[in-house]
């Protein structure tokens, strides 16, 4: 089986266990599909409702054990809840693939602060304590995996998704600061880095009448498949997965600041695609 070394104890498997946030659609979803194909057991957190429903049972329909965690991602009883899933399972987690996150488009002053602070509690907050709780455990054990879903807007200034772009850079340099910590480490933790994906993000943070919204956007399946193979293979980061995600993300690496902002804020000013 790709992708794991079983346990083996009293001449039986264990399989292996893989957690993933944001899990009932989009990226998350893929990945979870991806860990299910190759024999993995899931625990997947999502907000509820339908959409997680469905995904548990695609996923289960792969052979794999599927438990939905229910939970609230923004408060730090929701990142327990996940947490204390993880506990009662009794087998440690083989890989994490901390991926839930949400945008938010619009002028910032024009933004009510509580949308605001949703998006600093579920993109960092969240993504800090998950983090903690799941690397300690590896880390006693000295194994395992961790993919975190950073973006490519974590390299570029963000007009018109200011709080959301400044997220995802918070998100790519804590990777990467982990990565420093763990070099004499058997874990691995990496990033994810999706240029614009179709997903329903664009339409949650409220993007559908700009330039970005309307522009031609990645398969998340794609960009699941290069992160989950970047993840089995310990790579420190991908960008993912179009040539013209992985160009646009090479040009950030050189073009100054200012040039990176008048983009963005052409691309995501709000009416700009009509």
């Amino acid at each position: 089986m790709i992708g794991y070394s079983p346990v083996m104890t009293n001449d039986t498997q264990v399989r292996p266990l893989a957690l993933v946030t944001g899990a009932s659609q989009g990226i998350g979803f893929e990945l979870a599909t991806l860990f299910a194909r190759d024999g993995y057991d899931l625990l997947v957190v999502a907000e509820g409702g339908s959409t997680l429903d469905e995904a548990v049972t695609t996923l289960r329909a792969c052979g794999s054990a599927v438990a939905p965690v229910v939970a609230d991602l923004r408060t730090e009883d929701g990142v327990r809840e996940v947490y204390d899933a993880v506990a009662a399972d009794g087998r440690g987690l083989t890989a994490a693939a901390i991926n839930a996150g949400v945008g938010q488009g619009g002028s910032f002053v024009d933004t009510p602060l509580a949308d605001t602070m949703s998006v600093i509690d579920l993109n960092v907050r969240s993504t800090v304590h998950l983090t903690k709780l799941v690397l300690d455990d590896m880390a006693a054990r000295d194994e395992g995996r961790i993919l975190l879903t950073s973006s490519i807007a974590a390299t570029m200034p963000g007009p018109y998704q200011a709080v959301y772009n400044a997220s995802k850079s918070f998100v790519q340099s804590f990777a990467e600061a982990l990565q420093g910590e763990l070099a004499d480490s058997a874990v691995t933790l990496t990033a994810l880095m999706p240029g614009p994906t179709a997903t329903n993000f664009f339409h949650r943070a409220g993007l559908d009448d700009t330039k970005m919204g309307q522009s031609s956007k990645d398969d998340p399946a794609a960009v699941a498949r290069q992160g989950y193979d970047a993840l089995l293979a310990g790579k420190r980061k991908v960008v993912a997965s179009s040539m013209t995600s992985k160009v646009m993300a090479a040009a950030d690496a050189v073009l100054p600041d200012a040039a990176k902002a008048a983009a963005h804020r052409f691309m995501a000013k709000p009416g700009g695609g009509r």
